[in-house]
């Protein structure tokens, strides 16, 4: 009944429109079968109204509290509940947002794994959840140490391009980070995501301000898909799914059901807020830092073209020749392997301090 409801409220209205998404929600269990179906009604439901893009929450595989069964039912990329995504992505010729999958990672550790795939069924990026949930809240009964079963990511992925702009991929406790929702703004996305399994406990007083307080400051969409209601006799979840836009406007929301919203992603609206409020050029990295350099996302070559900012001088990609991250290694000559001019220079500084001992 939910489905044809906003099927028939949104089919004439949106049909036209190329940037078209869907923002599911749904009440996980750990009957992987069960969740999959689930989800293939919903994503097939969602394409028939027009929808080019269609998110998933976080769990949508399964929720299973026992962390034995749960690392015992993890799967690869590799496996056959991916390929039956790709599958279906292809068949629709749709984009799938896949918010948190349980990735095989080890014997004791499995990974909590964003995936995009694209309407060709192949995996267009990927992200491993960084900030883990580890919360203890007694008045409000939470207690959950997401570290004991998941290993934690170790980079932000870059912006992924979509047929309805670049998207910045995070998974749920991701929002209450500012500082890396503003990285992945500053490497280009358009969107952020935050699919999420949030507790009830917590959901009334932070989920839809942390979202609105995300998109304002980003200028940025915001899409988060979500888990909701009882899982088991333990575990419930907040529901609301929804979509900010770059005012910080709720433009659609799902309310406690199982179901999807749809939504326009207008890039038009992004471009005018960020003309009109140039946040990206006032913000004064002279007085604080930058959260993350616009090329440190991901490990890449260095060029000799390159130039990295450092104080008030330019460090050329030739001068380079080790970066992390967070940190430049470089010389002022160019270096002929990594690491000889430099270990070579410290062998003569040494020498010369021995030399007059």
């Amino acid at each position: 009944m939910f489905i044809k409801r906003f099927y028939s409220i949104f089919k004439n209205t949106f049909s036209d429109m190329d940037n078209l998404i869907a923002v599911c929600q749904l009440t996980s269990t750990a009957n992987k079968e069960k969740n999959f179906q689930a989800c293939k009604t919903l994503i097939t439901n969602a394409h028939k109204c027009g929808a080019k893009m269609i998110f998933l929450p976080e769990s949508f595989d399964y929720i299973e509290e026992d962390k034995a069964k749960s690392l015992e039912m993890a799967e690869s990329l590799d496996g056959s509940l991916i390929n039956n995504y790709k599958s279906l992505a292809k068949s629709l010729d749709i984009w799938l947002s896949l918010g948190g999958f349980h990735e095989k990672f080890s014997e004791t550790k499995l990974r909590n794994t964003h995936l995009v795939i694209n309407n060709k069924g192949e995996i267009a990026e990927k992200y491993h959840k960084i900030h883990l949930y580890d919360v203890q809240i007694p008045s409000k009964s939470i207690q959950s140490f997401e570290s004991k079963l998941v290993e934690s990511g170790t980079e932000i992925s870059p912006a992924v391009k979509t047929p309805i702009g670049n998207i910045g991929l995070a998974i749920c406790y991701d929002v209450r980070f500012s500082q890396m929702a503003i990285a992945l703004a500053e490497n280009g996305a358009d969107i952020l995501t935050y699919p999420s399994a949030f507790f009830f406990g917590t959901g009334a007083y932070h989920w839809e301000i942390l979202l609105r307080a995300r998109a304002i400051e980003t200028q940025c969409y915001v899409i988060a898909a979500a888990q909701t209601g009882n899982h088991s006799s333990t575990r419930k979840s907040w529901g609301h799914s929804l979509v900010v836009d770059p005012l910080g406007t709720v433009i659609a929301q799902c309310s406690e059901e199982p179901g999807f919203v749809l939504a326009p992603i207008d890039l038009s609206l992004i471009k005018s807020i960020r003309q009109s409020m140039p946040l990206e050029c006032q913000r004064r990295y002279d007085i604080y830092p930058k959260m993350i350099s616009s090329t440190l996302c991901r490990t890449t070559s260095i060029e000799d073209f390159n130039e990295f900012k450092f104080g008030s001088s330019i460090v050329k990609g030739l001068q380079v020749f080790y970066k992390t991250q967070l940190s430049l290694a470089f010389t002022n000559i160019k270096c002929v392997l990594p690491g000889r001019i430099l270990l070579k220079r410290i062998n003569t500084i040494i020498n010369f301090i021995c030399f007059f001992m």
